[in-house]
């Protein structure tokens, strides 16, 4: 008899930890090939690539007789890639070339507001005190984080990219905590990767975005290596292990509360750029990484005890259970009565 596993918000909340993590040390890695000429929608699309070709092996492993899902799954594959990597990475270095850096993140950042309101618009999760608080302190922390008090008027075109950039970002949750379809996370991580490479290499070759690459060497921590060196980790640590880990995560955790917890990609982004970089966070930025992790920890308490019945609306039409790689997992809202 196959055992029955119940999702567990502690190694969630760890996953998606080391998945922000994971994601906040593409800037630092990926600066040394943007600074020898590599666009940034091509260093994006290699990433994609060379996270997809690590996992590759990983994924065909855990769907072995799990390939007739794909059926079913394939759809959330094209949009995960199209929209959480291909739409969330290229529309936000869009957006930077028409806005400051801070201004770009806290807009894809709304994308946690969009996954709030598509819970209550579509699943009827109406949002409770709690994560209303903890919606505000998120952004308030975030412009702390960011400094972007000081920003000037924001043009018209890096409110769009930035705003299109949070619908990718939001997409990344919701697609990655669908469970209906029964494939297994880490093969929709690597489909994803997939998809998002293509998308973004077709947006280069439609000439909608800059697309340019180099051999020249990169100067890493103070080092200079070949170019492949920098771009092989940025694949590898800012793709693989962090879109990999990163959906297992958001089941575990469910849409809304991994996004919330991804805002520490924000914190993780200060501290890599700290050590690799030499640039020191200030006071003003460890003040608003504390109010980013009161922000988290308020949308943690205002989860619903375990036990409790959900409303029914909230998890219409979805299965009782769910197999993935040859296990069978209750569905999610049995043990996460709210997202």
């Amino acid at each position: 008899m196959t055992a029955v596993h119940t999702i567990s918000p502690q190694r969630g909340l760890v996953l998606a930890l080391v998945s922000a993590a994971a994601f906040g040390s593409s800037g630092a890695l990926g600066k040394s090939l943007l600074e020898t000429g590599w666009s940034p929608v091509a260093a994006v699309a290699g990433r994609a690539a060379i996270g997809a070709l690590v996992l590759l092996a990983p994924a065909v492993v855990v769907m072995r007789g799990r390939w007739e899902s794909l059926r079913r799954s394939w759809p959330t594959m094209v949009l995960f890639g199209a929209l959480g990597v291909g739409v969330a990475q290229g529309a936000f270095y869009q957006a930077v070339q028409h806005i400051d850096v801070g201004v770009a993140i806290m807009l894809e950042y709304l994308g946690i507001l969009l996954v709030v309101l598509w819970l209550w618009g579509v699943h009827g999760q109406r949002p409770r005190t709690l994560t209303v608080v903890g919606m505000a302190l998120a952004v308030v922390g975030l412009a702390l984080v960011l400094n972007v008090f000081g920003a000037t008027a924001i043009s018209s075109m890096g409110l769009f990219w930035g705003l299109l950039a949070a619908v990718g970002l939001a997409s990344y949750f919701v697609l990655g905590s669908d469970d209906t379809h029964g494939t297994p996370p880490l093969a929709i991580a690597t489909g994803g990767l997939v998809f998002g490479a293509v998308s973004l290499a077709a947006a280069g070759a439609l000439g909608w975005a800059e697309w340019s690459w180099s051999t020249a060497p990169v100067v890493l921590a103070g080092t200079t290596m070949p170019f492949w060196v920098s771009l092989v980790s940025v694949g590898v640590g800012a793709a693989a292990v962090a879109y990999g880990i990163g959906v297992v995560a958001t089941r575990q955790l469910g849409s809304k509360m991994a996004s919330f917890v991804g805002l520490t990609e924000v914190l993780f982004s200060v501290l890599f750029a700290w050590l690799l970089l030499g640039q020191l966070p200030g006071l003003i930025q460890l003040l608003g990484g504390a109010v980013i992790l009161a922000g988290v920890v308020a949308v943690k308490l205002d989860e619903e005890p375990d036990g409790q019945t959900p409303p029914a609306s909230a998890f219409a039409g979805r299965r009782e259970s769910t197999r993935l790689g040859g296990q069978e997992y209750p569905d999610r809202g049995a043990a996460l009565p709210r997202q």
